[in-house]
């Protein structure tokens, strides 16, 4: 046991609980309990509870594991990667990697559910948009996707739903990147979608089966084709083009939108976003105007406020999945909001001429290289323009030249691309320099210097054919919007950044309350490693002797959430929640068809038994992963309906393939019934999916596996603190048991250490998911021990119970467990209140903002209630805070019950408040302007403005505008 005298005073358990011991007694007397064990014995069944405390190392100091992982991340060998493969080295500068990535004013905001008091990040999104539109030549693009391969899977969805029906089959470019082909794969398998890869000059648009083709420009060994000609055949027979696309190579090249692509993703990592061993980087997806339904993800547009102003907002698609549920179009719940946010940032500080400056550099040096290759008597293969990228192949002369030459790149601290031929790949990036081409050289001269000089070689290469672009260059203008042509200087940059970041509220202003997203702290110390040039700078294809630390840090991050879970195995790849979801059941999917091929003549199961107060994303992952969904009701206390369970098992015996729960339920509730659930589903054949977005409640306590579940993704920027990031990264690994191991996802390029014998093909672009990322919750863990993740926990319980409690005399808490508990998470029923005086839960949670809080989790899972979660890292002075706002709120209610206020002026329904609004010389409302503005005292001291007023959704809608001009523009 640790020496109290000799303890680190930089402990971080007492750094990450919000609330200290007196104030964590004062809680627990309020709730009637003496001490954190017997609240939560008496709140967590006693058949599921842990027996014996979590097997991990005890809790370390920040400085001394900073330390220590510094130890770890120079195992990481940072080369100059040339693979390319859609992921190249970039700088970020270092104005946007102070002030944004490593601000915490940017990386812990919510997604913009609640725009008012989201305009920053909506405007930065905004411009991502607008930055792609305009590249990509399609005049409508989305707010970023998860990754590229993810991309194209969604594009080949999108196409399904574009096309007439009878059409099934996809063609795909052979030469598009491998992993895009793999994901895609993996995505059309569950889907039922015939994916046919071949070369373009095979494709046979006549057939009336196909719905779409897939090209890439440029493809990933380099060339850049003239698909003018496909596009055209294509649409004569209803067939929709996909266009991957390199971002920074449209500046220069002519744009898909131009030669006739209907839709075009790709990756804007090389737009100031570190590889990261894979990630987080932002993917896009653009397309035309009339294909706004189709567009998976979400899409930032431009609407008006209630005073008649410009204001932005998500349109169309929010909170699809949980609208449409198992016909949703799409399970993407989380996006990638912080890269793309950097990304625009990129773009707007470089500008169109600074981005043709760094495409031209790059072009340049390619070129050179290209003359200088050929020169020492070997083949670029491919007669047109270049870009970024060669794929050699060798001349004659010497026995195993190729890995020869590789190694002699290895020595020089170089990586090539090396392809099965023996041919040997070249990409260039942004970071390309002098020194770079000689030693490349060098190393195709079998490790001699070769001498040649740079400038020579590359006047030679613009004297020649391949020097022009000719009928590919891009003849129309770039990035004409007032955003990317004004803030070139520091200065402007970082004064833009933060107005932006000012009109925006994240956990630097207040709790963030949202039931089921859990927006604890990210602690400073998690985040510093994430821009480690150790962790950033590396390739996901790089050699893994390059990556050793890496190595190290995931199989210690798996043991330990193997152990959190109760579960064999863990998979680190998928890349988001929604991902998790499908990953875990594609495994169960992928072992009941094993059991099948071994047992000739039993059903194909595929049934996926859901209750009706699941997540969104978990029927559309179900039917994504090739499920039929069949709702369970549930019983009047929110808990899952088991006779409906037992007779639903019954009836689909032979064939079902699953259930899908949340636990604690998504009433916020520990249902008691948990294991007999899982027993019934069992005894039927199926198998136990456990939702992780309630992990929360769960470490320390008990497990997935103690449940019975036998798969569980978990939400890392939720229970294990990666921060969400205005709406993305994420990461959601999947935990399975056993008998699921062999089935965890593989990768055709880097095969992950966790692939099964019989595993599913990849979820994500890279064997690792968001890589970089997973240092967070690496540190996060090891500086709680096993200790403080249970002490969380507890605290978290006892959070939301205090608060149920404080509230609950002037609220009805919809649901508890037979003892009056809730979970780490509560539901408060504002229906009475419509029905008394109109008031609707949006006026309630447009309120909260003039108080200086974002509102809870808006009518889920149940209409018309707010889902309030408070987390362990909150205080209990900023838990009263925010229970005097709500009670201040309640307050003006009844002045609206009693005829005080009249129901159609008074601070609910004209909230929020802006600054403008209140300091305006006409006021004219029955309600006093210190009402409006400051309804308690503590706002006095430090108020957050809501940049705008109440935005107006259905004018957004109907009139749709999802790229940025001048201000002038819009209020014209």
């Amino acid at each position: 046991m640790e020496d109290e005298r000799l303890a680190f005073v930089d402990g971080f358990i007492r750094r990450h609980l919000g609330s200290q011991p007196q104030q964590i007694e004062e809680m627990l007397n309020a709730v009637g309990f003496e001490t954190l064990e017997s609240l939560t014995d008496a709140t967590v069944p006693k058949a599921i509870q842990l027996e014996q405390p979590l097997d991990i190392p005890a809790a370390r100091g920040e400085r001394e594991f900073l330390q220590a992982l510094r130890f770890i991340a120079d195992k990481n060998k940072v080369y100059r990667s040339c693979i390319g493969m859609g992921y190249t080295h970039t700088v970020t500068p270092p104005v946007i990697l102070r002030n944004v990535l490593e601000n915490p004013g940017w990386y812990t905001q919510y997604t913009p559910y609640q725009a008012e008091i989201a305009q920053g990040r909506l405007e930065a999104l905004l411009n991502f948009q607008t930055m792609v539109s305009d590249l990509t030549g399609l005049p409508l693009a989305g707010a970023s996707l998860l990754d590229e391969a993810t991309a194209a899977a969604e594009a080949m969805s999108m196409t399904m739903g574009i096309a007439s029906r009878g059409r099934s089959k996809f063609l795909v470019a052979d030469d598009c990147h491998p992993q895009t082909i793999a994901v895609m794969q993996t995505r059309a398998g569950g889907l039922g979608i015939e994916l046919v890869v071949e070369s373009v000059a095979d494709f046979d648009v006549t057939d009336p089966a196909i719905a779409g083709v897939m090209v890439q420009y440029p493809t990933t060994d380099g060339n850049v084709c003239d698909y003018e000609n496909l596009a055209k055949r294509s649409h004569e027979n209803g067939v929709t083009v996909v266009a991957a696309a390199d971002l920074l190579s449209l500046v220069l090249l002519r744009s898909p939108g131009e030669w006739g692509a209907d839709v075009c993703v790709g990756s804007a990592q090389r737009f100031g976003v570190p590889m990261g061993l894979g990630g987080p980087h932002a993917a896009f997806i653009s397309t035309h105007e009339k294909h706004a339904r189709k567009l998976p993800g979400r899409l930032i547009g431009v609407s008006r406020d209630s005073h008649g102003k410009p204001a932005l907002r998500m349109a169309i698609q929010t909170r699809e999945q949980h609208i449409r549920r198992d016909k949703a179009t799409s399970n993407i719940c989380t996006a990638q909001a912080l890269l793309a946010i950097i990304s625009s940032f990129y773009a707007a500080y470089h500008g169109p001429d600074g981005l043709r400056k760094i495409a031209n550099r790059v072009r340049r040096y390619t070129g050179a290289l290209t003359v200088g290759i050929e020169r020492l008597g070997h083949t670029v293969i491919g007669e047109g323009p270049v870009f970024d990228t060669i794929r050699i192949k060798l001349g004659r002369g010497r026995t195993h030249a190729a890995r020869q030459i590789a190694d002699a790149a290895h020595e020089r601290q170089i990586n090539l691309r090396e392809y099965e031929d023996g041919t040997l790949g070249v990409t260039l990036d942004e970071t390309v320099d002098d020194a770079l081409i000689a030693d490349l050289l060098a190393a195709f001269n079998f490790g001699h210097f070769t001498g040649f000089d740079i400038h020579s070689l590359l006047d030679e290469f613009e004297s020649s054919v391949r020097g022009e672009l000719g009928e590919f260059e891009r003849q129309d203008k770039i990035l004409e919007a007032d955003v990317f042509n004004r803030y070139h200087s520091e200065t402007e940059m970082l004064r833009y950044i933060y107005r932006l970041m000012n009109r925006d509220l994240s956990l630097t202003h207040s709790m963030i309350p949202l039931g089921s997203c859990t927006m604890k702290l990210n602690s400073t110390s998690e985040m510093i490693p994430v821009t480690w040039p150790e962790f950033g700078d590396i390739h996901p294809y790089a050699p893994d002797i390059q990556w050793r630390g890496y190595t190290h840090m995931f199989r210690e991050l798996e043991r330990w959430l193997c152990e959190v879970t109760g579960f064999d195995s863990i998979s680190l790849q998928p890349n988001a929640g929604a991902q998790g979801e499908y990953a875990g059941l594609m495994v169960i999917a992928a072992y009941h068809a094993h059991q099948t091929s071994l047992n000739e003549g039993s059903e194909h199961r595929n049934i996926c038994l859901i209750p009706s107060s699941a997540h969104g994303t978990n029927p559309a992952s179900a039917v994504m992963a090739g499920m039929k969904v069949v709702s369970i009701k549930c019983t009047g206390d929110g808990e899952i309906d088991l006779q409906d369970l037992a007779s639903k098992a019954e009836q689909y015996a032979d064939t079902l393939a699953a259930l899908m729960i949340t636990y604690p339920s998504t009433h916020g509730v520990f249902e008691e019934t948990v294991q007999e659930a899982c027993d019934i589903v069992h005894r039927h054949g199926g198998q136990v999916y456990m939702d992780g977005a309630n992990m929360n409640a769960q470490v320390g306590l008990t497990s997935p596996a103690a449940c019975g579940a036998d798969v569980c993704h978990l939400n890392l920027h939720k229970t294990f603190c990666i921060p969400h990031g205005g709406g993305g990264p994420g990461m959601g690994p999947i935990g399975v048991a056993e008998h699921l191991t062999p089935f965890l996802p593989g990768h055709p390029v880097a095969r992950p250490d966790t692939a099964g014998e019989f595993s599913i093909g990849p979820v994500s672009a890279a064997p690792y998911g968001s890589a970089s990322i997973l240092a967070i919750s690496y540190v996060y863990i090891a500086m709680m021990g096993s200790e403080g993740l249970k002490k969380a926990t507890q605290l978290a319980i006892l959070n939301a119970n205090y608060m149920a409690k404080r509230l609950g005399e002037d609220f009805d808490i919809l649901y508890t467990d037979q003892q009056g508990l809730v979970a780490h998470e509560f539901i408060v029923d504002c229906r009475p209140f419509e029905k008394s005086t109109g008031i609707k839960i949006d006026d309630i949670a447009k309120r909260l903002m003039d108080y200086g809080f974002h509102g809870p989790t808006m009518s889920w899972p149940v209409p018309g209630t707010l889902m309030i979660e408070p987390t362990e890292s909150e205080s209990k002075a900023e838990l009263d805070r925010f229970c005097d706002a709500m009670l201040s709120i309640r307050d003006e209610i009844r002045q609206v019950e009693s005829g005080e206020l009249p129901g159609d002026d008074n601070p609910l329904v004209h909230s929020p408040h802006t600054a403008e609004c209140v300091t305006a010389d006409d006021w004219g409302h029955a309600y006093p302007r210190s009402q409006a503005a400051w309804p308690l005292p503590y706002l006095k001291d430090s108020k957050f403005w809501p940049a705008v007023g109440r935005i107006d959704n259905t004018y957004g809608d109907r009139n749709l505008v999802c790229t940025c001009g001048s201000v002038d523009e819009y209020e014209q």
